[in-house]
């Protein structure tokens, strides 16, 4: 009798090991993506002005590329609830589901204070049509050196940005949202 309780035991945790699941392996992100959606910053100021705003497509994400006629400035990037007007404060109105602020520590004029981007569309920098990820680039000013854009999103989904020297004397701030989670 004993023998048979012993083989039914065994049998029994055998078969509850082989139905409980083990713990969950951890789901990848999309794409290797290890970002996050917290702000974004770095502190320098530069007085190498604003001179360019374009966007790509990527596989895995939607690039923002903020190109500078100088040194590579700081930044702050963050989802907002609104994007608002340098200076005035005014509301910036964006598609999307979410918005990010842009604010680049470098002014769009020169010493001057003569325009150094003059965008043809304030509402309309980039053309975005297609993308995953972006819905609308605009226009958000440059005041007491500073420059900020507006940036329409699909989703509050995570983001990077860094700063790369070149092209030539220049430098470029870059703004990446991922596709998915």
């Amino acid at each position: 009798m004993r023998r048979i309780f012993l083989l039914f035991t065994s049998v029994a945790t055998l078969v509850g090991l082989w139905i409980i699941p083990g713990p969950a392996a951890a789901t990848p992100s999309y794409c290797g993506l290890v970002w996050g959606s917290l702000d974004k910053a770095s502190p320098p100021m530069s007085t190498g002005p604003v001179n360019g705003v374009r966007s790509g497509r990527h596989e895995c994400f939607d690039r923002l590329v903020i190109d500078l006629a100088g040194s590579a400035p700081g930044y702050h990037v963050g989802y907002v609830d609104r994007v608002t007007m340098d200076g005035s404060g005014t509301p910036v109105p964006l598609r999307g589901g979410a918005f990010l602020n842009v604010v680049v520590h470098a002014p769009a004029y020169n010493e001057a204070g003569q325009p150094t981007y003059q965008p043809q569309n304030r509402n309309e920098l980039v053309n975005v049509a297609g993308y995953q990820t972006f819905r609308q680039v605009a226009w958000a000013g440059s005041f007491e050196g500073q420059t900020t854009v507006g940036l329409g999103v699909r989703g509050r989904l995570p983001m990077r940005v860094f700063t790369l020297d070149g092209p030539g004397s220049g430098a470029r701030v870059v703004v990446d949202v991922a596709h998915f989670w």
